[in-house]
């Protein structure tokens, strides 16, 4: 792939993709998003078991580039958000786990990012906001995202006052998955990465879908969906292979 604005790197079983606009402070513009629509295309359609999204520079993504967004009509804006949701659909729709390597500050779309990644960790310097609540301009599609993170009231915090929140309280609001040092937080990344992807491929990637189809449902409906996908995975050669190893007090062997 020839791109601008985003850095891959793969290493082992892991892609790195890094937004790499510094200068703009990772904001999330049109060339860009298409870029890591891009990027996140050809990592979940490869052989990778595991996704790192992180951003260049000092902050990880300061959300929609204003750049654009002031010179465009409707049909403009439009196209940029509809953009912007293919690309969070995306990260949802990948098969692998997808983890966001939060550095510094994220706010609005930068935000919204992490809380769709399947799974976040922050240095303890890093931040979080939605402040299109103390502008003129509410971050509604961010506050999508961020809400089925962390909760109504907690939401309608962020999105009305707009301030930024520590990565303490992230945690805390279930924002983010685990806080360390910055000096740690590669490592961190890595190791929470590493034990999201044990087992089997395929398992995880139904796994992963089965969890983003049942979690906006009523309950029973929930139910009735995980259980049939629950009894007809049984059958898979992974599940065959994890209770064979189980019985046999073995390590399992897996095939994919």
């Amino acid at each position: 792939m020839n791109l601008e604005h985003v850095l891959v790197n793969r290493d082992a079983d892991f892609v790195t993709i890094t937004m790499n606009r510094p200068q703009r402070r990772n904001a999330l513009s049109l060339a860009h998003l298409r870029e890591l629509i891009d990027a996140f295309g050809a990592a979940g359609d490869s052989d990778a078991s595991g996704i790192i999204l992180a951003g260049s520079g000092p902050v990880f993504s300061a959300g929609h580039d204003f750049a654009d967004v002031a010179e465009a009509d409707l049909d403009g804006v439009s196209a940029i958000l509809d953009t912007c949701l293919q690309l969070m659909e995306l990260i949802e729709s990948v098969p692998q786990p997808v983890v966001a390597r939060v550095h510094g500050l994220a706010t609005a779309a930068g935000c919204q990012l992490v809380a769709t990644c399947d799974l976040a960790v922050a240095a303890d310097s890093a931040g979080f906001a939605a402040p299109g609540g103390k502008g003129g301009w509410f971050c509604h599609t961010p506050m999508v995202a961020i809400a089925r993170d962390i909760g109504r009231k907690r939401a309608a915090e962020m999105a009305y006052t707009g301030d930024t929140i520590t990565a303490a309280q992230a945690l805390d609001w279930g924002l983010v998955n685990r806080v360390v040092p910055a000096a740690e937080l590669d490592d961190a990344v890595a190791d929470l990465l590493g034990r999201a992807t044990r087992g089997s491929r395929a398992s995880k990637a139904l796994g992963k879908r089965t969890l983003h189809q049942q979690l906006p449902l009523p309950r029973a409906d929930a139910y009735r969906l995980a259980t049939k996908v629950m009894a007809e995975s049984s059958q898979s050669a992974a599940a065959r292979e994890g209770m064979a190893a189980f019985l046999d007090k073995r390590p399992p062997k897996w095939t994919d």
